[in-house]
């Protein structure tokens, strides 16, 4: 089976935009800088280890004329969530669209449920992101608008087996973008949720591409019959950033091949 390619654009639907995107330095997180900065977005790029950051965002600035700013930011830390919007704001003298990318997995049943696993999970995929969405909304609702897009999962509107913590984690912060987008719409302020099936990633295919018997029974759930790429959730995150999604608000967007209709 051919895999789409990224579709090759000459527009730039965010240039103006300046935007902050966490878990930037691999996977979903990664390829969502490379198509925000081609589509003409600044951006600050934030990961636990910001040197991981700063050969990728030089590059990017360079290819396509963008402003890219890099942060540490550890969202395990309680008290960066509350800090890290003003923080990147100050890098770029303001924000205007927030992707909540970064998040953890550990992949375990509910009879081997570590506790310290579980707190951990819910610190960094639903506390850190809920708390920064919110201090993000209301300094965007005092700006006059924005956009927040939460990269969910499938498994926040299907449960998965071995994914007890990160199912639970991954709906909450569904609720708490609805929530975002139901309070603050009146102020201009946009919020979504991405929710991918797996996607190949260089983790991705290590864990799920390279062991046929383990994908088997997941692609014959799918009726594409196979996993997303990289470029296809960061199409969509590119669309609700931009002025063709500007009536798109409180939604989830499943980007998995069916996978939530079989």
């Amino acid at each position: 089976m051919t895999l789409p390619e990224p579709p090759e654009s000459s527009s730039r639907p965010l240039s103006g935009r300046r935007a902050l995107i966490t878990g930037a330095s691999r996977g979903i997180g990664a390829d969502i800088a490379r198509a925000f900065a081609a589509a003409g977005a600044d951006l600050v790029l934030t990961a636990r280890d910001a040197s991981a950051l700063e050969e990728p965002a030089g590059r990017l600035a360079s290819e396509h004329g963008v402003r890219i700013a890099v942060l540490a930011a550890d969202l395990a830390a309680p008290e960066v969530p509350d800090r890290l919007w003003g923080d990147a704001a100050t890098l770029l003298g303001g924000l205007d669209v927030l992707v909540n990318n970064a998040g953890i997995s550990h992949p375990e049943t509910v009879d081997q449920l570590d506790s310290a696993h579980f707190d951990e999970t819910l610190r960094v995929n639903l506390r850190a992101p809920a708390l920064l969405a919110a201090r993000a909304g209301a300094a965007m609702a005092a700006a006059g608008g924005g956009a927040i897009i939460t990269l969910a999962s499938a498994a926040a509107l299907r449960p998965l087996a071995e994914h007890y913590a990160y199912s639970t984690a991954k709906a909450g912060l569904v609720m708490a973008t609805r929530t975002l987008a139901l309070e603050l719409g009146p102020q201009g302020v946009r919020a979504n949720s991405i929710c991918p099936t797996v996607v190949l990633t260089d983790m991705g295919q290590r864990v799920w591409g390279d062991q046929p018997d383990k994908a088997a029974p997941m692609l014959a759930r799918i009726p594409q019959s196979r996993f997303a790429q990289p470029h296809e959730v960061s199409d969509v995150a590119v669309w609700l950033a931009s002025d063709a999604a500007s009536m798109v608000s409180g939604t989830e967007i499943p980007v998995d091949g069916g996978y939530l209709i079989s």
